[in-house]
């Protein structure tokens, strides 16, 4: 049972952001397991079983990351991540690709979780739009209980030519390559307690709206080519 993280684990992830190299972790590893790895698998497995058990057809699969950095990609800052995060998503039936996901992470900053679509394949994005184009009332529902609270902020990157206009609500998301409901948080109590398994559920509560919609995306047909003017 998660019982929170601790201000010793956020010193951690400090002290390897300062101090990122092999000689300094291997030393160390112990302290990471204990201190940072065993509470956020303990947080994610609880976050999983609970999101189950609200909605068992879901079949959310749980992916925690690792401390190791994919050597092959150029990042700089050595060979260890400084956070760590959790991510939910259905299965995916081809073996690998991106769908919609919910996220907690960790850092030494503070914490975070939201739901996002990263990296979106432009189809999907296409797909999207389309489904504006033809019932925009779904999304301008989600859109407008969206804009009534003020714990996530819509995110994503924006296409440097506007893909259309429908409207000052929906424009925001239509006009994204991809997507994503993003809450920040400093460190402080909240992240030292087991309380915080409840905060994330309820954060993972107000968004599953917008995680099913995004989800079904995957299921529409792709929509016509526009032509070129």
């Amino acid at each position: 049972m998660f019982q929170g993280f601790s201000q010793e684990a956020v010193d951690f992830l400090w002290a390897l952001r300062f101090n990122n190299n092999r000689e300094w972790f291997q030393e160390r590893k112990a302290e990471y397991t204990r201190l940072v790895s065993a509470p956020m698998k303990e947080l994610a497995v609880q976050t999983q079983q609970a999101m189950l058990d609200r909605n068992p057809e879901s079949r959310l699969e749980l992916r925690v990351s690792r401390i190791y950095r994919d050597m092959r990609i150029p990042h700089g800052g050595g060979p260890y991540k400084d956070h760590l995060w959790f991510v939910l998503h259905r299965p995916w039936e081809g073996g690998m690709g991106v769908l919609p996901s919910y996220y907690f992470e960790i850092r030494p900053e503070g914490w975070g979780m939201g739901m996002g679509y990263y990296s979106a394949a432009p189809l999907t994005m296409a797909k999207f739009r389309a489904r504006i184009d033809r019932d925009p009332d779904p999304m301008a529902k989600l859109a407008r209980r969206f804009s009534r609270q003020d714990q996530f902020t819509l995110e994503g990157p924006l296409y440097a030519r506007p893909k259309g206009d429908p409207g000052a609500l929906l424009s925001p998301w239509y006009n994204r390559k991809s997507i994503f409901l993003s809450c920040s948080r400093d460190c402080g109590d909240e992240l030292f307690t087991p309380e915080l398994a409840g905060r994330i559920l309820e954060g993972f509560d107000f968004l599953t709206p917008y995680f099913q919609y995004f989800d079904s995306l995957d299921a529409d047909a792709p929509p016509p080519e526009r032509r070129r003017r």
